[in-house]
């Protein structure tokens, strides 16, 4: 039969407990200090802590939409709406352009 191969383990009890007792006090800030304390990559001490189901990840903030105003289809269907002109060649410029085109055509419109 072949040799069974043994596992030396990286952390011993001690260096564990230790390890604990400092992430319990200070947290997920603390995962350099308790690196360096013990030797240890950062990376090594938070995977080891999550094997050890003690480390709680932190909660990302959830992504908030931005409110960029109407499409630029809708800016589109407004100009369009003025019936003035056609706005089919007008898909290629930006929303702050199609807008002050709007503002524009809106000042004439009313002093007309």
């Amino acid at each position: 039969m072949a040799d069974a191969k043994t596992k030396t383990a990286n952390y011993t009890e001690e260096m564990l407990e230790r390890m604990v007792a400092m992430y319990e006090q200070l947290g997920n800030e603390g995962l350099e200090t308790i690196a360096e304390s013990i030797g240890r990559p950062v990376r090594s001490v938070r995977s080891k802590l999550v094997r050890e189901g003690v480390y709680v990840a932190e909660t990302k903030a959830p992504k908030v939409a931005k409110d960029t105003g109407p499409s630029k289809k809708e800016l589109l269907n407004t100009l369009e709406a003025f019936g003035a002109f056609e706005v089919d060649g007008l898909t290629g410029a930006t929303k702050a352009a199609l807008q002050e085109l709007i503002d524009f055509v809106q000042s004439v419109h009313v002093k007309a």
